[in-house]
Order: structure tokens, then sequence, then C-alpha cells
């Protein structure tokens, strides 16, 4: 029997419209509107996607958005008087870092360099250590998108044991301590963790993200397991696959994202919520 596929564009409508309404409803009170503001550095075509998808999504909100492109020569105290100058706007709730940055810029610095109360991206130390002791107040987006994947299907995570494939600060570290808050027993991998195959069949969530085409195939998977996978990966023929085996797993598992339309909506309409939380936080003090 086939899995139930997630729908991860479906679901992100619906945040959608929820973050559309809440803007309305603030700007008919007299509020101004929440404003985020993208850096990009370089000219990598997929950042560039991924920034212009962010651009239109805020649009469509009803957002203000302000995108900084930079020269990729651009020093790393360049990148940093910006930030500076944007942690000090009253415009703009929100600051996002397009990642990755070129070699010479400390990507740490430049994330810390962020006011804690702009991170809407998650990745402030200060966002972690909050999540760690399970008081969050910026989620990381790709892990707190997948814990709304996964109350959407109204399954109970005490006591599941949760397995996830790579240890990204981005993905792997923040999703293990998201899953270990909904008291679920987590066994954070990598790609190289011996007799991975046999640590993964045990698990009642698999979750994978370490960039590798097809790694789990169906042989991995416990019969009914929820399977969510992170990765999109393009293939010399163009084609875009996850780092699960989509047609084998979706033969054994009983829940299964697909790649692209499970979790990458997901990541975005989360972003945006962080976006609309910073604003409300903001515009609560004012």
């Amino acid at each position: 029997m086939a899995a139930n596929l997630f729908n991860g564009n479906t679901l992100a409508k619906s945040i959608a419209s929820q973050i559309t309404a809440t803007i309305k409803e603030r700007s008919s009170q007299g509020f101004r509107i929440p404003g985020l503001a993208v850096i990009i550095v370089g000219d990598d075509p997929a950042s560039k996607i991924y920034v212009n998808k962010k651009h239109r999504l805020c649009q469509e909100l009803g957002m203000l958005t302000r995108n900084y492109s930079l020269k990729a020569t651009v020093s790393e105290e360049e990148v940093k008087a910006l930030i500076d100058n944007l942690n000090h706007d009253r415009e703009i709730d929100g600051i996002l870092v397009q990642l990755p940055l070129p070699l010479h810029i400390n990507s740490d610095k430049i994330i810390e360099s962020i006011h804690p109360h702009k991170d809407v991206d998650g990745f402030h130390p200060y966002s972690i250590g909050k999540l760690s002791i399970g008081q969050p107040i910026f989620r990381p987006c790709t892990p707190a998108g997948i814990m709304e994947l996964l109350q959407s299907i109204d399954v109970n995570l005490r006591g599941l044991d949760a397995v996830i494939i790579g240890a990204s600060n981005i993905v792997g570290k923040p999703m293990a301590m998201e899953l270990t808050n909904a008291r679920a027993t987590v066994t954070l991998c990598r790609s190289t963790t011996r007799h991975l195959p046999g640590i993964v069949k045990t698990a009642d969530i698999v979750i994978v993200a370490t960039g590798t085409p097809r790694l789990v195939t169906g042989s991995w998977i416990k019969p009914g397991a929820i399977v969510i996978d992170v990765g999109i990966n393009r293939l010399a023929d163009g084609k875009l696959v996850g780092d699960v085996d989509f047609e084998q797993v979706k033969e054994i598992a009983g829940w299964l994202t697909p790649v692209p339309g499970g979790v990458g909506p997901m990541t975005v309409a989360m972003l945006m919520k962080n976006t609309l939380q910073a604003y409300t936080n903001f515009t609560k003090k004012g």
C-alpha cells in the first residue's frame, strides 16, 4: 500500500492566508506593515532564485521587503555595517542573510551580528539556546516547518523513535531539539554513521537532510514509518530528487514528503511566520 503524501504547498498556503489576515487586521488598526530585509552576497544562481521567491511572497502577503544584493568582493565589515543599520531600522522586523556566503566572510560572525529580536532565520546562538531549553523564540525555519507537517497529521510524538540523518546547524541539530522538546526519543546521525541502515530501520520517524541523492532506500525503512525528505538535488538530466529514493520508500512508509512540494514550501512559510512574530512583538512594545 502506497504511503500517504504530505502536501507542503497546501499547508504553506493556509499559513500564508493566516498571515495575510493578521497583517490586514493590524493595518486597519493603524499599524505599519511588517518588514523583511534580505541580504545576498555574490551571484549564486540558486540563492538568487530563493531570494526572488521570498521577495514575491512578501509582496503577496502585504509585507514590506527590501533586497540588498552585494558584490562577492564585499568585505565582512561592510556586511556587518549594513546589518547594524538594519538592526536600528524601525521599518524592518526581520533580517535574513542568504547562505552560503563567500569564503572570506565568516558566516557565524555575520549571523551573530543580527539582533536576536530580528533573527527570523532562527540561526542566532540566542535563538538556538532558547530552543535547546524548550523556550523557543524564533525557530529555525526548516525544522519548524517539519513540525507543522507532523502536526497536520495529528501524530503524537511522545515516546516515538526518531532518527535524523544530517547534523547541520540549519536542519539536523535544531530538528533534534524540536523533537526532543516534543518528547520523542532522538538519534542524530550522519551519512557516514556506522550501521546506518540498521539504525534507520528502528525509527518511527525518519528525517533526512544530507544532500545525497536517493541515499535512503526502501530497505532502510520500517513499515508504516513517517519519512521526511529535506534534500533537494538536481541530477545530470535536470530532474529534482530528494535524499530519499521516493519510488522505493513510498511502498513502505506510512507518510512521505514529495520532492519538490514537501518541506520546501514550509521553510519559506515559517520564515514569513517568524517575520510576523517579530513584527507583532515590536508593535506590541510600540
